[in-house]
């Protein structure tokens, strides 16, 4: 690990100023503090995007962790539902998402001199599908902890060591990633998902999804927070909050939460 930092100290060093895609979450949080460590705050731009694809408190608490980092950090709202190739929502969907907001990032960039763009995907990102790493290519969208080998596990560790409050942050993604492929992105469903999952984390459940189908919800939550969410008094209130929001029937998934389970079966890669 000690060494795969010092491989990513040397590869920012090598960028003057950077352009960091931040989200919040672990990785690209502990990318803009090692950005700002490594470059000076003055040549660190964190930047935000707001979508319906993005639920309003992490935006909000992803800016007060820039804020707690001394960074400057910019809101740009994306426009991937002007894009109808998004919202048919095909296996590609992530290209088009991200070409959007890389697109938009690259225009700031330019516009700010800054030469260099960088996300935060993790040594761990390639095991997954994800097209959208193809938009990156396309717009020379670099990823250091990617390059340098750092797993997950790896950057919750140095995030600890550095005191970041993401160190133990539940994995976070886009809530069109709940949506199965061929179901039309749609703006209300977002908002159902996106209620469901933050009436889940005020039961005090951290890492988890609620995946939709049609009129189905499919939760699913860590193998040690089952017993916790089949109690009678909480599953029947899950029940009653998942009905308001509009769906029919609401499930428990037995496999619990893994990422990209929307993925499995699909060898798109």
């Amino acid at each position: 690990m000690r060494t795969k930092y010092l491989k990513l100290k040397e590869t920012l060093s090598s960028f003057k100023k950077v352009l960091v895609a931040y989200s919040g979450g672990v990785d690209s949080t502990y990318l803009l503090y090692a950005a700002r460590e490594i470059l000076g705050e003055k040549n660190v731009l964190a930047v935000i995007a707001q979508s319906p694809t993005y639920p309003v408190e992490e935006v909000e608490a992803a800016i007060k962790v820039a804020d707690a980092l001394d960074v400057e950090c910019r809101l740009i709202e994306t426009k991937e539902f002007d894009d109808e190739n998004f919202l048919c929502n095909s296996t590609d969907r992530c290209f088009y998402c991200k070409k959007e907001l890389f697109s938009r990032l690259k225009m700031l960039a330019d516009e700010k001199g800054i030469e260099h763009i960088v996300d935060g995907s993790n040594y761990d990102d390639r095991a997954d599908y994800r097209p959208g790493s193809r938009a990156k290519k396309e717009l020379g969208v670099r990823s250091p902890l990617q390059e340098v080998g750092l797993t997950k596990t790896e950057i919750r560790d140095l995030s600890k060591e550095a005191g970041l409050p993401t160190w133990d942050k539940p994995s976070m993604a886009c809530l069109s990633s709940r949506i199965p492929y061929g179901t039309r992105i749609d703006e209300g469903i977002l908002k159902m998902v996106g209620e469901g999952e933050k009436y889940l984390r005020s039961l005090g459940l951290k890492q988890l999804r609620v995946r939709h189908h049609n009129n189905i919800a499919r939760i699913e939550v860590d193998q040690h927070s089952l017993p916790k969410i089949m109690e009678g008094d909480v599953m029947d209130g899950i029940v009653k909050k998942f009905e308001d929001l509009g769906y029919v029937y609401v499930t428990l998934d037995l496999k619990g939460y893994r990422s990209g389970s929307m993925n499995e079966g699909f060898h798109g890669k």
